[in-house]
């Protein structure tokens, strides 16, 4: 399967989003921490999505971006390299791009139905 565009496969990452914060509502903790770390991951896909930058730009366009946080990037560097694996992933493994393209299909992204 050819590799997506950088805006293509960040937007079916969106969509797997949904499924880690159905996850994360249902736990009994607290899940500050999990919600911020999702906003970060969000927050640079819809860049991502935007910029569309080039497959071949795509590693530096996350490196300049983190550049530009500033000296603080350290939180945003780590969600930057975990959606460069994922992107290498996809490029080579086939099943995770279906996967992707189909929805991100989960039983964590449906609806919790609750009984009384």
């Amino acid at each position: 399967m050819e590799q997506v565009r950088p805006a293509g496969f960040c937007r079916e990452v969106m969509a797997a989003l949904e499924a880690s914060d159905g996850r994360r509502r249902r736990r009994k903790r607290d899940t500050t921490p999990d919600a911020i770390g999702l906003g970060m991951k969000r927050r640079l896909l819809e860049e991502a999505i935007a910029a569309d930058p080039e497959p071949r730009d795509f590693e530096s366009w996350l490196f300049q971006r983190c550049l530009a946080e500033g000296s603080s990037n350290g939180p945003l560097r780590a969600v930057a390299l975990s959606l460069l694996e994922e992107w290498r992933f996809s490029a080579d493994l086939d099943g995770f791009r279906e996967w992707l393209a189909a929805g991100a299909p989960s039983d964590d992204s449906r609806p919790v139905e609750r009984t009384s």
